[in-house]
């Protein structure tokens, strides 16, 4: 079953419209990725989902339901959207226990999720003096408590060090291994590069893309072929396509083959013929360029 199902999604905020007629499926077993500039309506989608916030038009279905009629929605889905909203003077195993008793889940279970994220050590200190990287790690710890098949996952990386990081990149891989449907937004392209396998683009709240990583990259115009020879003026010359450097020839307008194919026939050696794909980063600055709500 889709795990998250988004038709015709939209809402406004008086003359505002933040989401507008998106719609988008989230599949299990993988790590989609929400991505598009601030502004774009990617935390206001991620609220409908949850039901903190009502739809203007269309519908969102979690586990083929609206979240709000899910009997034990921690069962289904888990989520982490402010690591930082949590009671500062409890203990980070008393916050789990209060959201466990809520949802009728073992306390058991409190000191399995606190094991999972590296917290047992810390599990009696006042969640109050935790570092954002702790306070990233409790809120994980509160979406895993139902043990849920979809869970989502807002911005989960701010301000972490490198060693965060890689936990929690490696984590989600690993819920979404497991069979689990993980939908994460980051503004991080380096990440999202070494942990989506799914992505969905909005901007200003429409649906600008909805495909693998590696599609979404083919998209964009700025890969080229970088080309090296002993006589490259002379690649220059009967290619007449691409920018000449010292040490290399970049072409744009031709595939590997076709300059090769140019190259054979006129007796030319290559010493390099390579597409140089480009990063996710420089793929979505391209295609997200127009719907930027600040530019400088």
């Amino acid at each position: 079953m889709t795990a998250i199902r988004a038709t015709n999604l939209s809402k406004r905020y008086g003359s505002t419209m933040a989401v507008a007629d998106l719609s988008f499926d989230v599949e299990p077993g993988q790590v989609t990725g929400f991505l598009g500039p601030n502004g774009a309506g990617k935390s206001t989608t991620m609220r409908m989902i949850l039901g903190l916030d009502h739809p203007s038009g269309g519908s969102v279905l979690v586990a083929g339901r609206p979240y709000a009629e899910l009997r034990h929605p921690l069962r289904k889905v888990g989520a982490l959207l402010d690591a930082k909203a949590v009671h500062g003077g409890r203990s980070a195993r008393n916050h789990l226990l209060a959201i466990a008793q809520s949802n009728g889940i073992p306390a058991s279970r409190v000191e399995e999720v606190l094991e999972a994220v590296g917290l047992r050590e810390v599990a009696r200190r006042r969640v109050g003096g935790f570092s954002l990287g702790m306070s990233q790690r409790l809120g994980i710890a509160a979406a895993l408590l139902g043990d849920p098949e979809i869970l989502l996952f807002d911005e989960p990386v701010n301000g972490l060090d490198p060693d965060g990081i890689l936990w929690i990149r490696t984590f989600m891989r690993e819920l979404a291994a497991e069979g689990r449907a993980v939908f994460v937004s980051s503004h991080l392209m380096s990440e999202m590069a070494q942990t989506a396998d799914h992505l969905i683009v909005i901007g200003r709240g429409a649906l600008i893309a909805d495909t693998s990583v590696q599609e979404f990259i083919g998209r964009s115009s700025q890969g080229y072929v970088r080309v090296r020879s002993p006589r490259l003026a002379e690649v220059a010359e009967l290619v007449k396509v691409g920018e000449l450097h010292p040490d290399h020839l970049r072409v744009t307008a031709m595939s590997t083959l076709e300059i090769g194919t140019l190259t054979a026939r006129a007796g030319i050696p290559l010493e390099e013929l390579t597409f140089v794909q480009p990063s996710l980063e420089a793929a979505y600055m391209e295609l997200t360029k127009d719907s930027l709500e600040f530019s400088a």
